[in-house]
């Protein structure tokens, strides 16, 4: 049985608004290599895998960069420029630091987990006076979830002015 949270998780970094468009979606070289292989590569997105010490795309990944910026140049001009709606970050902890630090990270996605589990990886502090929660998100629940006993929220943070 497939978890409500990731189907959640796929369906938002995999949909798009425009018929013919994709979304690039960004991953670390560790996050890359911990997701099932079994589903790669996802439907409607093209996969940048950061590393400085790869010297190829990995299977199933479409473009291999060395860090963000090169990421979203790549997404920003042609050919790609024409093709990609959206430039989703999933992760690791490096990523997402340099994402925050962005001018066009706009938008952040977050779970909220409700319980405590032994992790080495955590999703970086950010300044909650230039990212404001957004109550009311279109497409996103806006009250608590639970699965198998854990309880989770869904939270958008939207910038609202510049670091």
């Amino acid at each position: 049985m497939e978890r409500a949270e990731f189907k959640f998780f796929i369906d938002t970094i995999t949909g798009v608004t425009r018929p013919g468009r994709m979304n690039i979606l960004v991953w670390g070289r560790l996050c890359w290599h911990s997701f099932p292989e079994a589903l790669l590569p996802l439907p409607n997105a093209l996969h940048v895998v950061l590393s400085n010490t790869l010297k190829a795309a990995p299977d199933h990944a479409h473009f291999l960069c060395q860090d963000f910026e090169s990421a979203v140049r790549l997404a920003s001009e042609p050919p790609l420029a024409d093709l990609v709606e959206t430039i989703w970050v999933i992760g690791g902890a490096r990523v997402y630091v340099d994402t925050l630090k962005h001018p066009w990270c706009d938008l952040l996605y977050l779970t909220d987990v409700m319980a405590d589990f032994d992790c080495d990886v955590f999703f970086p502090e950010f300044d909650r006076e230039i990212f404001k929660v957004q109550e009311r998100f279109p497409g996103i629940p806006s009250e608590i979830q639970e699965e198998n006993g854990i309880k989770y929220k869904f939270q958008v943070f939207k910038r609202i002015r510049d670091a």
